[in-house]
């Protein structure tokens, strides 16, 4: 974890006031709250990300896809870092993939440029 991003996780903990602790099958100290004090769970984020697609399409002229969800935006990333030429074996420890097969047949694939740009980088 970066130190921005801790740094922002300890400002959402400051900012959200007293919540009650909570116990959820076993799991406690849940990061993000919704107004209850109940963890937040999926659709919390796709409705929240929904509006904030609905935002951004509004002041925007390149507008972003209508289907912008949590998942979608982790795919993305995965598939930049992929892209970008990451270690197959770091991307899958990023992900949380308990095989490299998955993570191989999700993120590492091949295209005719992308594999003679490879074999110029090794003969070179």
């Amino acid at each position: 974890m970066s130190t921005k991003v801790y740094e922002a996780f300890e400002r959402v903990l400051k900012n959200r006031g007293r919540a009650k602790p909570i116990i959820i099958d076993g799991y406690g100290k849940f990061l993000f709250l919704n107004r209850n004090g109940l963890p937040k769970v999926a659709a919390n984020y796709e409705s929240m990300f929904r509006g904030l697609v609905k935002k951004y399409n509004k002041c925007h002229e390149e507008a972003l896809p209508n289907v912008t969800t949590p998942h979608t935006l982790r795919h993305r990333f995965c598939t930049n870092l992929a892209n970008a030429g990451m270690n197959p074996k770091a991307l899958q420890y990023i992900i949380g993939h308990s095989n490299i097969n998955m993570t191989l047949n999700y993120y590492a694939y091949a295209t005719s440029d992308s594999a003679l740009a490879e074999m110029e980088r090794l003969i070179a």
